[in-house]
């Protein structure tokens, strides 16, 4: 029988030390937060955050770089800032569309409970690793050096990264879910494929696409910058004006990227809510075909 509110009180007054933390657990709590606290300062200092020329040029970031970004201009060569844009997100959507792509049936070889074979499953999983250990500027050099200037180099650097990026989260969506409708089609006379289609997908799709759609808004902001390298998109027209010094022309640029940055994370946030902000969740017995009789052993 579990003790009331009013007990507990009771055995608190009664008993104080038995609700608090021992002697050795303040002691270790204060070790460890303040040995936090003193590397953090120690580190503030050490790459010379209390330096008066680090203080002084915060101070003089709103009086020089601010004043002269701002009023923005260039406003006669928007349809050629708007053109290069949709650039920029041509660039982000087909990564992401062929990350994904390829990153899907890599996820079924990446989880545990889809591959009995663990070696296979490990190589997955660290060769996935070692496409998203390397940045998208990485990918981008590496690229624009195979290929060419242009946005193809932008398009790969984002999908190599992509890949690595899909695999983890697919595969984890794919562990985590429930084996009951697994194991419904299995009890049905289901075969993998038919288990894949009809106890995994239903579960899993959702997850998926929602993390697709994140992952593209992430990627419209990356593939603004790869254009720095000679990648393509609005990242070198940006890049030209501030090696320019044209910077009122690269706030509009800046504003462009910001603007369609929100414009995309609301739209992804709208589709995200209609695809598992719903409540509603696929039954796999509402679509499940009359599967072949399992044999009598």
């Amino acid at each position: 029988m579990m003790p009331t509110a009013t007990e507990i009180e009771e055995l608190r007054a009664r008993l104080p030390r038995a609700f608090s933390p021992s002697p050795q657990e303040r002691l270790r709590r204060v070790l460890v937060w303040g040995g936090a606290a003193a590397l953090t300062v120690y580190c503030l200092y050490r790459f010379g955050f209390f330096a008066w020329n680090f203080i002084d040029g915060i101070l003089k970031f709103g009086s020089v770089v601010v004043a002269q970004l701002f009023p923005p201009t260039g406003w006669e060569q928007l349809p050629m800032f708007l053109r290069v844009m949709g650039e920029t997100l041509a660039m982000a959507f087909l990564g992401t569309v062929l990350g994904a792509v390829v990153a899907f049936p890599l996820a079924f070889l990446a989880s545990k409970n889809m591959m009995p074979f663990r070696p296979l499953q490990f190589g997955t999983r660290r060769f996935a690793d070692l496409l998203r250990a390397f940045d998208y500027l990485i990918w981008a050099l590496i690229f624009v050096r195979a290929i060419g200037l242009g946005p193809m180099a932008g398009i790969m650097a984002i999908a190599i990264v992509e890949v690595g990026t899909f695999v983890k989260l697919y595969s984890e969506a794919i562990e985590n879910l429930d084996r009951k409708q697994m194991d419904g089609v299995r009890a049905a006379g289901g075969n993998r494929l038919q288990i894949i289609r009809y106890g995994v997908l239903p579960q899993v799709l959702p997850m998926m696409v929602s993390n697709t759609l994140y992952m593209f808004e992430h990627n419209t902001r990356s593939a603004s910058i790869l254009g720095i390298v000679g990648a393509g998109g609005i990242g070198f027209l940006l890049a030209d004006r501030l090696r320019a010094y044209e910077l009122q022309e690269a706030c509009l640029i800046i504003i462009m990227v910001v603007l369609t940055v929100y414009a995309i994370d609301f739209l992804s946030k709208k589709l995200r809510e209609r695809i598992i902000g719903d409540g509603h969740r696929p039954q796999v017995a509402d679509d499940l075909p009359q599967f072949a009789e399992p044999k009598a052993k």
